[in-house]
């Protein structure tokens, strides 16, 4: 089976549906998330829970992390080997661009949904989820700019699929996502 490779904006449901497409389909799932704490914690930190990031330490790494891009070089290689390899689900925001492996696949929500969905993850009011929401769009946008010159949220010229997530559960997206994968490869 190819990998597949699920992107989205931040808190659009990725790392949950990507769990229950993996789970659908009995293959191990990776994100780029995971691989970056990794790193964080090689550098001194100590990441936990998927709200990490959104947080005063995870907050302060994604800054530090800014000062150069080779930790998101090494995380996105590292993902890059494991789409060859295929057999795995992927959360990434860039590899989409970076790699012709894999399905893959676009979650698209706005920010009014993302917000909510984050709101009800987290417990924090949805206003301060919005004002989240709206630098981490900013920074990733300037980051994977920088450094691929990929429109990211803006081009979805690479995706096989792309699901809007707006009105529908997690359980639905990733109904779809399995459907569309069982249908392309039988």
């Amino acid at each position: 089976m190819k990998a597949i490779i699920i992107s989205g904006m931040p808190a659009v449901g990725k790392t949950t549906v990507s769990r229950k497409v993996a789970a659908a389909l009995g293959t191990p799932m990776v994100g780029g998330g995971d691989v970056l704490k990794e790193m964080a914690v090689e550098e001194g930190y100590t990441p936990g829970g998927d709200d990490w990031w959104d947080k005063g330490e995870g907050m302060k790494f994604l800054q530090e992390r800014k000062r150069s891009s080779d930790f998101d070089k090494e995380v996105d290689a590292r993902l890059i080997q494991k789409a060859k390899k295929g057999g795995v689900v992927i959360t990434s925001y860039p590899v989409p661009w970076l790699t012709d492996d894999g399905l893959k696949v676009w979650l698209s929500g706005s920010v009014r949904s993302r917000a909510a969905r984050m709101a009800k993850r987290d417990g924090i009011p949805v206003a301060k989820c919005r004002e989240i929401l709206s630098v981490r769009d900013r920074e990733n946008y300037g980051l994977y700019k920088k450094i691929y010159g990929i429109e990211f949220g803006k081009d979805t010229r690479p995706f096989d699929l792309v699901v809007e997530t707006n009105d529908i559960n997690e359980e639905k997206v990733a109904e779809i996502i399995i459907h569309y994968v069982t249908n392309r490869s039988g």
